[in-house]
């Protein structure tokens, strides 16, 4: 269903490819938007379980998008560093295909900001979960099932660890 990397040699382990999704705090999400232009949204994103969570507002264009067509895309970019002399970069990437769906219920959904809270506020769990509790109304929580996904690193890196 999904094709192969070409590039094989560049593949990262799964290993690599969950730490990046771990450690980098934004990430793009690609929909298919009106008229069937694609359309790209950056955000932040928790991964846990095999699975991408964001926040977003109830109502929008991405929203809209994900509710005509369930099929995504999600990419992280952690590393990219032009390399002048070289006429390269290096680069590590993910690349994500998946199915999103707006979570409805409140169990879900605590999850979902409980595992936002834990990457970006992992000194104020305490405080999280009460702020989870005031704003749980007010948000829309939506989660991504990863169906495929690569990691990806540049020739030019690979070489410079070896």
């Amino acid at each position: 269903m999904f094709k192969e990397m070409r590039r094989k040699k560049q593949l990262l382990s799964l290993e690599e490819t969950e730490e990046i999704l771990r450690v980098c705090t934004s990430g793009v999400l690609g929909v298919i938007g009106d008229d069937d232009y694609p359309y790209t949204i950056p955000l932040s994103y928790a991964f846990k379980d095999g699975k991408i969570f964001f926040h977003c507002a109830k109502e929008g264009h991405k929203l809209d998008a994900i509710k005509r067509n369930d099929k995504v895309t999600f990419c992280v970019i952690e590393k990219d560093q032009v390399v002048q002399e070289e006429f390269t970069t290096r680069y590590r990437s993910v690349s994500i295909f998946g199915r999103a769906r707006v979570l409805m219920n409140d169990s879900e959904r605590r999850y979902a900001l409980e595992c936002l809270v834990e990457k970006y506020s992992p000194d104020y769990i305490k405080e999280g979960k009460q702020e989870i509790e005031s704003q749980l109304d007010h948000v829309c929580l939506v989660e991504i099932q990863v169906e495929h996904m690569t990691g990806k690193a540049s020739t030019a890196l690979l070489r410079s660890s070896s």
